[in-house]
């Protein structure tokens, strides 16, 4: 490792998180009714002023987890309080059984409620995360509820919203890497605040990483695959059977990692490994630089029309992934995919100019036009989230240099 180069590339994380921050405090926050705005364009106005139930989790998480991190800071614990504070009183279908919205209006009237219950995933995080903080023993409740929420309904059980799968479950039913993947990082988050049901969030936890194993991995095809029949077989016979999106593997690789040590399972760690290595050598673009969003397994056409766009938060992911990599295994070839990733996240994400990152790339690495800071599904949580993971690695990677 050359320690002057690492050191330079930690400061230069360090002062891009400060950046990144900054810029949501600043244009993001809504000071009449409260939560996140995150439709924002390249200066930070907003452009639309419906608002993400995902973000309004995300984004209290975040800024609950720097005070975590960091310590402290009163403008970072109003926000997040602000974020839970609007999805209390908004982002709740109280007459389906607590399911939430997917999108609101400004002032939180509902405009969409969706089959998926990511909303509850990250409700549930920006929840406890608080909790961790502050020690509101409501927020750990209302964490449990919605965690358990999400448990019931991706394991089978009846959805008060009544809406059906996507596809008619007599003609096809299947499995989502998603469910488990996401659950799972809830959970490491609870098992860090509530050490009280320790018991049973391990037995969960060790339950997701053994179906993304059991179903989703698939050694002969060189792949993690995104959906499967119910009993994991592949289904290469159309293009979502087919379907790898590379930045979602990599960001399981370090959900994984991070189960490996907290559990001491050091058999995960070139499991992980293996699958960073299929996805990067599927998802890079060989040619123009960065992660494709979609690929097809067998080099089909993928289905999916942004298929080749280049994504901000798949590219957060590598950094993560690949510096965990580097620090569990201290193989040099991950940190080289650190530098190479960061390199072209330097060159066609990060903004100098008006702060934060473009979120949306095409192929060639131009900003789509006009240029975007956040959407209803980019928002202050995978990047500060990447960025705060990379210092911290990086920070323990020096320490025991």
């Amino acid at each position: 490792m050359d320690r002057e180069k690492f050191l330079a590339e930690r400061e230069w994380v360090r002062s891009e998180l400060a950046t990144v921050v900054d810029f949501w405090l600043k244009h993001g926050m809504d000071p009449v009714y409260g939560g996140v705005y995150t439709c924002l364009d390249r200066t930070g106005k907003v452009y639309s002023t419906d608002k993400s139930v995902w973000m309004q989790g995300r984004c209290g998480w975040m800024f609950a987890h720097m005070c975590h991190v960091y310590g402290v800071k009163q403008e970072w614990l109003d926000a997040s309080k602000s974020c839970l504070d609007f999805m209390e009183a908004h982002c709740i279908n109280r007459d389906a059984g607590n399911r939430m919205y997917f999108t609101v209006t400004e002032d939180g009237k509902p405009l969409r409620q969706r089959r998926y219950f990511f909303s509850e995933a990250f409700y549930a995080s920006a929840n406890a995360e608080y909790y961790g903080v502050t020690g509101d023993k409501e927020c750990l409740e209302r964490a449990r509820r919605a965690y358990n929420l999400y448990w019931d309904l991706s394991h089978g059980g009846k959805d008060p919203v009544g809406m059906g799968p996507k596809t008619i479950p007599e003609t096809r039913s299947g499995r989502s890497f998603g469910q488990p993947m996401i659950i799972l990082n809830v959970i490491s988050i609870l098992l860090r605040v509530d050490p009280e049901h320790k018991a049973e969030y391990e037995d969960r936890a060790q339950q997701c990483v053994d179906e993304i194993f059991k179903y989703f991995v698939k050694p002969d095809l060189k792949c993690l695959l995104e959906n499967v029949a119910p009993d994991g077989t592949a289904r290469l016979n159309y293009t979502e059977g087919r379907t790898v999106n590379p930045g979602h593997d990599i960001e399981g690789v370090w959900f994984i990692l991070e189960h490996a040590r907290r559990t001491g399972d050091t058999s995960l760690i070139p499991k992980a490994a293996q699958i960073f290595d299929w996805a990067i050598d599927l998802g890079w673009d060989k040619e123009y630089g960065g992660l494709l969003y979609f690929v097809d397994c067998l080099g089909l056409p993928p289905e999916a029309y942004e298929h080749d766009m280049k994504l901000w938060w798949p590219h957060n992911e590598i950094l993560i992934a690949s510096m965990m990599l580097y620090r569990d295994t201290k193989d040099e070839k991950y940190l080289d995919w650190f530098y190479k990733t960061l390199d072209y996240c330097k060159e066609h994400f990060s903004d100098p100019e008006y702060g934060e990152w473009y979120g949306y790339l095409r192929r060639d690495g131009k900003p789509t036009m006009p240029s975007t800071k956040g959407s209803t599904f980019k928002g202050p949580f995978h990047l500060p989230r990447c960025l705060i993971q990379v210092d911290q690695m990086m920070g323990e990677i020096l320490e025991q240099a």
